[in-house]
């Protein structure tokens, strides 16, 4: 408890212009980042070209230029997750426009064709099913985003977003249900 409240000072006294803040925050969220960006990288192929640690580095930078206000570590988290996303969605689309014809694997068309529980959903698709579902559906979309690419519990997520667990599960439900849907007629 003590350190978690140390993160929250510290955002407090960054939002309040001591930029120093954050290379004291820093030591005290680097495993925590570190497991967001391994929990990121689940969804990632064995062959990802961004490693997790490069992943932390990136989002940090990223954290630190940002123009944030924030209002405690939950939310510093949930940005951290959203920042992460972002990188490993622009990674992606950054390598699917260098492999664009060249260097990239021939597939025969049938088995370019095949849907599945073989044949998942990328990030690029995830982010923009994603993206659907927040013009949808903001809060589902959110109680994704924290659950899943912030790596919360039902409980922070509960807090950060002002509802009950119990809420947070039946969002949770009705989300992947609708991004199901969204993927599967996607890769149809």
């Amino acid at each position: 408890m003590p350190e978690q409240q140390a993160v929250t000072r510290l955002l407090h006294d960054l939002s309040h212009g001591q930029k120093d803040a954050f290379d004291k925050l820093m030591p005290l969220v680097y495993d925590q980042l570190r497991r967001l960006a391994a929990r990121c990288m689940l969804s990632e192929n064995s062959g990802h070209t961004l490693p997790a640690t490069a992943l932390v580095h990136e989002a940090y930078l990223r954290l630190v230029q940002a123009d944030v206000a924030f209002e405690d570590r939950v939310h510093f988290y949930a940005v951290a997750a959203r920042v992460m996303r972002r990188i490993l969605v622009d990674h992606a689309k950054s390598n699917n426009r260098q492999k664009r014809g060249g260097g990239a694997d021939q597939v025969p068309l049938d088995e370019a064709l095949i849907v599945g529980p073989e044949a998942p959903p990328g990030i690029v698709e995830l982010d923009e099913a994603l993206e659907r579902l927040f013009a949808h559906d903001e809060r589902k979309a959110q109680v994704i985003e924290l659950l899943f690419f912030g790596g919360m519990t039902y409980e922070e997520t509960a807090a950060a977003l002002n509802m009950s667990p119990a809420t947070v599960h039946r969002e949770l439900r009705m989300a992947k249900a609708w991004l199901h849907r969204e993927l599967s007629q996607s890769g149809s």
